[in-house]
């Protein structure tokens, strides 16, 4: 919103700068006199407050607004310093750290005002300051703010119910990463959308499972039907068979008039993302399994069935193998839903996007909260990328928004928590009678274990010395040695993690 006013000189006559042709001295000086008076004219015509002061704190320009209100005459001022005209000002803090300091607020004369104030550089010397208060109080500030938030929330709406109209928010373009193994697992993902196939999308919590799901849709033949999701996890067990294939009028107690159409039904045409199938209950994967056979669904108290065309993506975080081997998950389900498998890696095998990542999370950030976005420093972002990341890239987010709150226009390592950056994986002496910094032993030449004081012990050994053998003989691949050892990928992260071998793994 910009605003235009008339400029007037002292005696309210209109001031403009007629064009002269003269390049004599005298000229000259009239039309810089003339220029200066224009600018001053036009620094009191505005309702900021503005002052400048020099490289030691003396006040060079106060214009009239300011003047009027702090009840000085700006020409007495000039050259007083400005802590002496201005209570509570920090115009010398910014004059000895060279860095802005933006909406910050100030007490001036009783009222609680918003100020910006900037360092003044010439030929990268640093020659003044320049303050200026945009609001006059905090209640003028809020009611901006508040026109502000409210035009931003009623564009986002907009926003997603254009992008997103049947429940899809996010595609392809929208998930941030350029390194190698997300670039790989994007061609996978355009190759693999079109088609009807069932997909497994598989990866530790926080990765990011949930936004491939969107954008296998957006980027389907089905992108234009609804996109139903399901938290498997969060669903009791009474209640999901009713959430996924709905129930009829009377079906239960408590059944709602009419009945309820299931997940399976509102996603017909469409797909059906159900995340955390790991922690479905076994009686509940038989009835998914026949849907999923037979593309027919029969609601809780029906007497027939209703056919369905859904492209169900299944999401977990959960070594689906072991489960299988231990009965608590379906085979034949697993093999049903496990069509086409999708592996997100975690961040720590990605930290060449840490930088586009956070600089992505922060601006999300300031556009929330109606704030800049701060700069990530240098120091601040090394301890970034020397972080294990457990919880991969949520972890990020929340470490990311504290030190948003908790720092400045610049985040510096004092910002971020103190366990950012510490060193994890540490070998569990418990399980393990070896210590994780032990030397690797030769395939050849084993040297001798200490020998375990437990049956616990000598099987954690005997694990962790076939995982070395298996990524040896990788060459260091974790995808190809999970398969030489015939568990998932995610399984074997979770033993390397055990064993202390998750940092020493390439």
């Amino acid at each position: 919103m910009a605003q235009q006013m008339p400029v007037s000189g002292a005696a309210g006559e209109a001031k403009a700068a007629a064009p002269l042709r003269n390049d004599s001295p005298a000229t000259s000086i009239h039309v810089e006199r003339g220029r200066r008076e224009l600018l001053r004219a036009a620094m009191d015509a505005v309702e900021e407050w503005v002052v400048v002061v020099d490289a030691q704190g003396g006040i060079q320009f106060l214009n009239a607004p300011y003047a009027e209100f702090l009840d000085v005459d700006a020409d007495e001022v000039l050259g007083r310093d400005v802590s002496e005209v201005i209570e509570n000002t920090r115009m010398h803090e910014v004059l000895e750290s060279g860095r802005a300091e933006l909406a910050q607020l100030q007490l001036i004369r009783g009222h609680h005002m918003i100020a910006h104030r900037y360092p003044i550089f010439r030929d990268g010397e640093l020659i003044g300051a320049i303050g200026s208060v945009l609001y006059h109080d905090t209640w003028e500030w809020r009611q901006v703010n508040a026109q502000v938030q409210a035009l931003e929330a009623e564009v986002d709406y907009y926003r997603q119910a254009l992008e997103s109209p049947n429940g899809a928010r996010w595609q392809l373009s929208d998930i941030i990463g350029d390194s190698p193994a997300m670039r790989e697992l994007a061609c996978k993902v355009r190759k693999i959308a079109p088609g009807g196939a069932s997909v497994l999308i598989r990866g530790e919590s926080g990765t990011g499972k949930e936004l491939y799901a969107h954008a296998l849709h957006r980027s389907s033949a089905r992108a234009k039907g609804p996109f139903i999701k399901l938290n498997c996890a969060a669903i009791p067990e009474a209640l999901l068979e009713a959430e996924l294939f709905g129930y009829e009028e009377g079906a239960f107690t408590g059944a709602k008039r009419g009945g309820k159409p299931g997940k399976f039904q509102l996603a017909d045409g469409g797909t059906l993302f159900l995340d955390e199938v790991g922690d479905m209950p076994l009686a509940m994967q038989a009835k998914l399994l026949r849907v999923l056979q037979d593309r027919e669904v029969e609601a809780v108290g029906a007497t027939r069935l209703v056919s369905v065309d859904v492209r169900v993506i299944a999401a977990t975080h959960r070594p689906l193998e072991a489960l299988v081997e231990s009965g608590e998950f379906r085979e034949d389900l697993f093999y049903r839903i496990n069509v086409v498998p999708l592996e997100v890696p975690p961040l720590r095998e990605r930290r060449d996007d840490l930088p586009s990542l956070a600089t992505h999370l922060l601006s999300r950030l300031a556009r929330r909260s109606g704030r800049r976005p701060p700069m990530l420093s240098e120091a601040a972002l090394e301890r970034l990328c020397a972080h294990h990341w457990p919880g991969n890239v949520r972890e990020l987010e929340n470490v990311l928004e504290a030190a948003f709150y908790l720092g400045g226009s610049h985040i510096q390592p004092t910002d971020l928590p103190d366990a950012i950056g510490a060193r994890h994986g540490v070998t569990h002496q418990s399980d393990l009678s070896t210590p994780a910094s032990a030397p690797e032993s030769s395939t050849t030449a084993r040297e001798p274990h200490t020998t375990p004081a437990s049956l616990r012990e000598a099987m954690a050994q005997a694990e962790r010395q076939l995982i070395e053998d298996a990524l040896r003989a990788a060459e260091g691949n974790r995808t190809r040695a999970a398969r030489q050892l015939g568990i998932a990928k995610s399984s074997l992260y979770e033993k390397l993690n055990r064993h202390g071998l998750l940092a020493e793994a390439p």
